[in-house]
């Protein structure tokens, strides 16, 4: 039998509702390694969006993920509401007993600069990329019971590097998952819990415009946006035991550029 790095523990990972998205990369990725698997995704929103929401059916994207031979559960929940961070870690635990890895991946994001903003839309992004972060990482560890294997991913976007003054209530709430982080690392890791953010650059998930896609393009060193796989790498082999050692970081995976 193939030994996987991940076998025999299970990771909850959210927002991933898209096969174009950095959250079903990740998922990919983790099957792949032999995690079992608690997806969250919240469809209404990605509807919402511009972009809109994927054209594959969650269905779909459970079916590819279950044929790596891993147990595979799907769970939908808004993450404005502020019990939804406890009721998804608690159908998670429900679901296989124990959750060893955490990815929050999930994000409320719209465009706004200064003038733009608005009391509501200020308080949307801090709800769903900070509240809900936030309370997922603290019932994550309320269930974590010490044995080897506990990882905290948070995700970031940047803002630390360079401006982004069209999105401002966007890296407001992205930019405290920053030093939340290190914080909460050293809270954690004392139990066995290693907590690392992931900024994965400017990342090709169907998003942008031409106009802004060609934009991009100019000012990476690689001549290319990132691909939803190039920080599904990253986080894996954060998730594996190579990387017990690896804590409390923000480590920019792309590719040199902004």
């Amino acid at each position: 039998m193939e030994n996987k790095p991940l076998q025999n523990r299970v990771a909850l990972v959210t927002g991933c509702s898209r096969k174009i998205g950095i959250g079903f990369a990740i998922t990919k990725r983790l099957a792949e390694n032999g995690a079992d698997l608690c997806v969250h995704a919240y469809r209404p929103y990605d509807v919402q969006q511009p972009w809109g929401a994927g054209p594959e059916g969650m269905d779909t994207l459970l079916e590819e993920l279950a044929a790596y031979g891993g147990k595979v559960v799907h769970v939908q929940a808004d993450f404005m509401q502020p019990e939804a961070p406890d009721e998804v870690m608690q159908a998670a635990v429900d679901a296989f007993g124990h959750i060893d890895m955490l990815i929050a991946n999930h994000a409320y994001s719209t465009m706004g600069a200064l003038e733009d903003l608005t009391a509501a839309e200020i308080d949307k992004h801090l709800l769903v990329n900070v509240r809900a972060t936030m309370l997922l990482v603290k019932a994550f560890a309320a269930q974590h019971d010490g044995r080897p294997g506990g990882r905290v991913i948070l995700m970031t976007s940047g803002q630390h590097l360079g401006p982004m003054p069209g999105e401002l209530a966007y890296i407001a709430s992205k930019g405290s998952l920053h030093p939340l982080g290190t914080s909460l690392s050293a809270h954690l890791v004392p139990r066995g819990i290693t907590v690392n953010v992931v900024n994965p650059g400017a990342t090709d998930t169907g998003y942008a415009s031409p106009e802004l896609y060609e934009a991009i393009v100019a000012l990476e060193p690689l001549g290319r946006w990132g691909e939803p796989d190039d920080a599904a790498r990253l986080i894996a082999w954060l998730c594996s035991d190579d990387a017990r050692w690896i804590t409390g970081q923000v480590i920019n995976s792309n590719g040199g550029g902004p």
